[in-house]
């Protein structure tokens, strides 16, 4: 019984995680620079990004703030996120500012 209880918790816990959306975003600091950086919770990150929090915080941004959100995009999983990043922070200014007017957050 405590066994099946166990791997119950397990898979449950692992859809769980398999089930979390995965977010690439782009945020405009306030010297009108941009930082593009991945997560799974957007709005517990900008929180972090703004508050400039030990090491959870981009070393970027800390100097920065406050950081406003102007782009996200949801990816299928981590990995596509990832690449999705690599392939933003490859971009250069103009294109980003192409890509986050194509999709303006106010």
């Amino acid at each position: 019984m405590e066994r099946e209880k166990l791997l119950g918790k397990f898979y449950n816990s692992k859809k769980v995680l398999m089930n979390k959306k995965n977010f690439v975003y782009i945020l405009e600091c306030c010297d009108g620079t941009y930082y593009t950086g991945w997560t799974v919770n957007l709005e517990e990150r900008l929180k972090v990004h703004n508050e400039g929090r030990g090491n959870k915080a981009s070393k970027y941004t800390r100097s920065r703030r406050p950081v406003r959100l102007v782009y996200f995009e949801e990816c299928e999983s981590k990995s596509a996120a990832l690449k999705r990043e690599h392939a933003i922070k490859k971009l250069p200014r103009e294109k980003k500012v192409q890509l986050i007017n194509s999709k303006l957050i106010l």
